[in-house]
Parts: C-alpha cells; structure tokens; sequence
C-alpha cells in the first residue's frame, strides 16, 4: 500500500509504524481528518453531523497522538467522545454502545516499545480494512485534504463502569469458584481494563506486570512470542495455580496456560469457547479461520452447531460474523469474537467464560484440553522467509493436487487424516505454515518438514 513517512503504515487490518519516523503528530492529523471524510462518505452525512470515538492505550506517545487524531477529526466539524486510556474493545464497545458513527483507538497493539498506529472502525465497531475504508484514509491523504471546515468538539467520557457491568453480564458471575489465577498483563491495557473484573469475582489473584507501562520494563507486550510466556508458564507451576491468563498490550486479545505450565493453543481455545457458547445457543453459527484444527468444526457438530471456515484478520471475522449472524468467531492467534459484543474481538469475555467453565465443570484446564491434545496434532505457525511466494504456492498446488484445494486465504490442502494451510503475510515476505495430522504426532512432525522443504526449496 501506499507510503507515508518512508514506510508503509497502511496495513491490511490497521495502520501501524515507528513513531517519529513513520507517524508523528503532523501524520496523525492528517489520518484523523482522512478518516471523518471516510466515515461521512460511508454513512452518507457531511462530517460536521458525526459522532466518532477515540481510545488510547499505554504507549508513551499515545496522548500526543490521541490529541492530533482527536485535532484532525474536530477540524472536519466531527463530536469526538474520547474515552481516555482504554483497551481497544472498550472503544468498540464505546462505539456499538453509544451507536456513534466510527472510532479510532490510538494503539501499536503487541508492537514493541517505539511503534505506534490506530485501529479504526465504523458504525456498529465493524472494521476498517485495507480493501474496505484503510486504503480510502491513505488515498485522500494523497489526494491532498485541502482547507478543513473546522466547527467540531472534543467531549471526555468515561465508560469503565459500564463496560465491566455488560462483559459480567456474559456469566453466571455466581458460578465462579475462587479459583486460584496468575494474570500477566505485560504492562498494557489489562490490568485497568480487567483487573477489577476479576477481582469482583473472587479469584485468588497472582498479579503480573498489571499497571501500564510504554516502556514495558519486564517483557513485549506479545504472548504469542514463547519467550514473552517462559514467566507466566513458570509462574503458574509455581504458585500452584489452576489457571494462567495473559494478554497483548491493547488487551483484545488473551492467551492461556493450563495448570501444568502448558500454553493451550487458539484453535484448542476456540474449539472450548464453540463448546461453551453453542452450550448456551444450540444450533447457531461459529466461525474459525483458515488455519485453525478440525476440532473446531468436529466439536460444533457434536453440540449441534454450524461451524464456518473464514479469512483471517479481525475485518473479514467482523463483517462474516453480521451476514451470517454467527455467535462467536475464533481466530488461532488469540482473538475471539463474540456476536453480544457488537462482533467485535474482546480479551475480556474469553477470560470470564473460561472462568465459568472451569467452575461449572469442577474439572482441570488440562482435563478440559486432553480430548483435544490426544487426537488432534497441530505444528502451530511456522513461518518462512520467501522471495517468489506465488511460485512457492503453485509448486505447493501442483504437488498436492490429489488432495481437496481450497484458495479462500493462501491455499489449504486436506486429505482425510491430516491437512494444511499457507498463506502469505500481508507485510513481510513471509510464508506462514499452519498443519496437522489426526493420526499421531509423529505423523505431523514428518508432514510438517515435508511441506517446509517444499516452501524452503530444499
């Protein structure tokens, strides 16, 4: 996409950079005054008639940059609600609450120390995205914005109260035994946004890194990454805890580890949110993404629900989620998606739900994960540096091509006992590896390194 700042911060699902050389104050007017014409265009109304939301989280530039975002929107004649510094899915909900027209949350997410960028989203907290709104901000930037009409307003709310009172709401908060926790925040948005949320219920909490800090003194805020979970993974062996729950640095995302110190993989994670949820919905829709296990879709079918394959990334889960007015969506890399939650991605409602579960059931994390762990063998994403990535996937294509193919996102291959899906990263010239086998694990092992020697040429 096109560049600003001699990088390319337009992304696929957000826009993203390193401030001071990518994003500075000067870049963040500009995108807050491209984004009211966007949302006018999209509803249909000048930008003086607008409502829009805006969020900060943690980082150290995030008020200077919250301001101009707020500075350029307020040019075009928009009312700003500025809900202060919040998780990102307390400005979704902001925005589906209060039925505003759009939003911008100042945030770099997981990103290390010195990123910045926005998430931004229209009526009803659906999604801007690069095929759809991102690219229509970046081209009138381009285009050149011209005089701004001025005549807006900046009203400060608060909404933590009422956020918490509505993800409670998603539980019998009665149900939760005081299980004993260890909660790694990463110094982001977790520990305001859900701190008080869980202490509420009773838990005996080990708090980790719970108040916000943009220097992120301990680790990146990014649990994905094995070395930003050692902590947590020990830390729950240690304290003899019955569960560990860790977040990214924007808190919309959540990751778990089981009582024996194992981190549960998302697609095990979603196949146990579908469980729950289809528990409470007999019948209704679950979407998971192109990468994710057969759990899914097997566990859907035993509590009688409809379980959808889907693109990756939070805008296409979003949008699929209103057409087929699905309950909840699971994506492997830590966001779920939940239909009472405006279909927007929370790290909230997973951690109450699981909470829920637990208790319920009276039964251990690993207990829970076992018929999952026991059956079905995935490699995780494993991820390649390519140069000719479409010639990669066409020898990919060429030597699987008795298999069942699929080109919803990257290309998905599947034989009965094990399949795989490669796709190609939207910024980095990068193949990502996602496969399993339902025959054992040393069958995964031997699939996985013959299909990385297909990607890796050698």
């Amino acid at each position: 996409m096109a560049q600003l700042g001699g990088a390319q911060i337009f992304k696929a699902y957000d826009i993203r950079g390193v401030f001071g050389e990518d994003i500075d104050a000067s870049t963040a007017v500009d995108i807050g005054r491209s984004f009211a014409r966007v949302i006018g265009s999209l509803e249909g109304r000048p930008t003086s008639e607008l409502r829009l939301g805006l969020g900060r989280d943690m980082r150290l530039t995030a008020p200077e940059l919250a301001r101009a975002y707020a500075e350029g929107m307020v040019s075009e004649g928009a009312t700003v609600l500025d809900a202060g510094q919040v998780g990102t899915e307390m400005l979704y909900y902001l925005v589906g609450a209060r039925e505003l027209d759009g939003g911008l949350m100042c945030t770099a997410s997981h990103n290390p120390k010195r990123y910045t960028g926005a998430k931004l989203v229209g009526r009803g907290a659906l999604a801007l995205s690069g095929e759809s709104g991102i690219g229509d901000v970046r081209d009138r930037i381009a285009d050149g914005l011209g005089e701004a009409p001025g005549g807006g307003s900046v009203q400060e709310v608060a909404i933590d109260d009422e956020f918490r009172a509505a993800a409670l709401a998603t539980i019998d908060a009665s149900a939760v035994k005081p299980l004993r926790v260890v909660v790694d925040g990463g110094n982001g948005m977790a520990g305001p946004m859900v701190g008080p949320l869980l202490r509420e219920l009773g838990l005996d909490l080990v708090e980790a890194y719970f108040e916000p800090d943009g220097n992120f003194p301990d680790h990146e805020p990014n649990p994905l990454l094995p070395e930003n979970r050692e902590f947590i993974m020990s830390e729950v062996v240690k304290q003899g805890a019955d569960l560990g729950i860790a977040w990214d640095g924007d808190a919309d995302r959540c990751f778990f580890i089981d009582e024996t110190g194992r981190f549960v993989d998302g697609d095990f994670l979603t196949a146990l949110l579908t469980e729950t949820l289809l528990a409470k919905s007999r019948g209704a829709t679950v979407l998971y993404d192109v990468r994710a296990s057969r759990a899914v879709a097997d566990t859907a079918a035993r509590a009688g629900g409809r379980a959808l394959i889907n693109r990756v990334g939070h805008a296409f889960f979003k949008a699929r989620m209103r057409e087929e007015d699905a309950i909840f969506g699971g994506e492997v890399s830590g966001h779920y998606y939940f239909r009472e939650f405006y279909n927007a991605d929370s790290g909230t409602l997973p951690a109450l739900l699981i909470l829920e579960l637990l208790s319920s059931r009276e039964v251990r994390m690993s207990e829970l994960l076992e018929p999952y762990r026991s059956r079905y063998f995935i490699s995780g994403e494993i991820n390649s540096e390519v140069d000719d990535q479409e010639r990669r996937l066409a020898e990919i294509a060429e030597r699987y091509s008795d298999a069942r193919l699929t080109h919803l996102d990257g290309i998905s291959i599947d034989y009965d006992d094990w399949h795989f899906n490669v796709r190609a990263s939207n910024t980095e010239p990068l193949l990502r590896l996602c496969l399993e086998s339902l025959r054992s694990l040393e069958h995964m092992a031997a699939k996985r390194d013959e299909v990385l020697g297909l990607i890796r040429d050698r």
